[in-house]
């Protein structure tokens, strides 16, 4: 967890604690880093000066320490100590080293599908026992989540509430964070610990995709997508998909138990670390199935689609369907090989070649020059034919040759006459007066 200086308004005691750095802020208060007189390190929350008079924040924050006190579980800070009737009310937690799971997967990526499984199975265990306890959660997220070296941790229970509570604090106003809210706090609805599946779904799409699976966008678009729109899990594992998609069904009835969904996670994360995981496509790779959400979701239109006009498969970036939208209109293919995308020529150039070649009568096989020519696809068989040429040439050239040499002497025999005139006519010709 980052830590920062303190600043010049922040204490340097609280309670029986020294205070060293600030650890963040949140919507109720600071949270520092403080230690006892025996040098323990605790994460140390003091509400904020502006709400210290507000009774509304004095009972959330209330209800937080209550919560904090009744779970007993390895997977949640334990609490230390807490002032309530401070002038401004404070609690301290045992300090959990490592960063939250939102600052891991923005800093590194998506995780691998066995450390999403093992992160998950660890949990939902933990929220068996905030279940038991008789506490919703109500805003587990990223951000909530700290990877300690000991396994995963659960903070800030600042908005949890007794099992079958209303999510409204304010009339049409929810309590939590847009993306990880379940359909029934957006509604105003009972929450269960069904709530807190929903979230945990959410939670675990964004470790293996770096991402909401709602989506971004405003406040009031999230909670649309939550409540009316099925989640993009394009991203997520095949290994995990199907839990996950579980989660988040829009139906709490629907959604598994915690204890079922720890149960299932340890077998998968048992076998993906074996190798024995189908899904080896890299994070980045699954990640940027998830683009295009605003195109495919928040911008498409309701008409339905054409009869044989091509669907679009999973989760194509909406530069590809314009990209593609141009070779259609001019009747080119819409799609490309592998091949064509390499040499950057379309599918179908090779057989409009081979098409255009036998409408002039030339050579199948034959391959454009740069010039625009045809040119024989074997060269070695070119000169074969070339001899075959000049041979069969000369050969007809001197047989020519030796027919006219054969007829040249038979001209000057006999009387030096014509070939074909008589001597009686010769005779006749040369007497006078003819």
């Amino acid at each position: 967890m980052a830590m920062m200086r303190l600043r010049r308004e922040d204490p340097r005691v609280v309670g029986s604690f020294r205070i060293h750095r600030r650890l963040g802020a949140g919507g109720m208060g600071v949270v520092y880093l403080g230690s006892d007189r025996r040098g323990q390190r605790v994460a140390l929350k003091v509400i904020r000066p502006d709400l210290a008079e507000d009774q509304e924040f004095r009972s959330r924050f209330a209800r937080e320490v209550s919560a904090a006190r009744r779970i007993r579980g390895g997977c949640t800070a334990r609490l230390v100590a807490a002032d309530l009737d401070a002038e401004r009310p404070w609690f301290a937690t045992q300090y959990v080293p490592g960063p939250s799971l939102h600052d891991r997967v923005a800093e590194e990526g998506p995780l691998i599908a066995a450390e999403v499984a093992s992160i998950g199975a660890a949990l939902a265990e933990g929220l068996v026992a905030v279940h038991e306890a008789g506490v919703v959660h109500r805003d587990l997220k990223p951000s909530n989540i700290l990877l300690s070296p000991k396994g995963p941790r659960i903070i800030d229970f600042g908005i949890a509430w007794a099992t079958g509570a209303s999510t409204l604090t304010h009339v049409g106003t929810a309590v939590g964070s847009p993306g990880f809210l379940a359909p029934e706090q957006v509604r105003g609805a009972t929450v269960t610990p069904a709530t807190d599946v929903f979230a945990l779904g959410a939670t675990l799409a964004y470790a293996a995709t770096a991402d909401s699976p709602f989506g971004q966008g405003s406040s009031e678009v999230m909670l649309y997508r939550v409540v009316h729109e099925e989640p993009l899990l394009g991203g997520v594992p095949d290994a995990l998909a199907p839990l996950v998609r579980a989660c988040l069904a829009k139906d709490q009835e629907e959604r598994p138990s915690t204890l079922q969904l720890s149960m299932r996670l340890k077998e998968i994360a048992a076998r993906e670390a074996q190798g024995g995981g189908s899904d080896k496509r890299p994070p980045a790779q699954r990640g940027a199935e998830n683009d295009g959400y605003v195109d495919q979701r928040t911008q498409r239109t309701t008409q339905p689609r054409r009869p044989g006009e091509p669907r679009a498969e999973g989760h194509a970036s909406s530069h590809e369907a314009r990209g593609s939208a141009p070779q259609a209109a001019r009747g080119g293919p819409s799609r490309t090989g592998a091949s064509s995308a390499r040499s950057g020529a379309p599918s179908g150039a090779r057989n409009t070649t081979r098409s255009s070649a036998a409408r002039k009568g030339t050579r199948p096989g034959a391959r454009p020059t740069s010039g625009g020519r045809l040119r024989p696809a074997n060269p070695r068989l070119l000169r074969q034919r070339l001899v075959v040429f000049v041979v069969v040439t000369l050969l007809v050239a001197l047989g020519i040759a030796a027919a006219q040499g054969c007829q040249g002497p038979s001209r000057g025999l006999g009387n030096g006459t014509s070939p074909g005139v008589s001597a009686p006519a010769v005779e006749k010709m040369r007497q006078p007066g003819i």
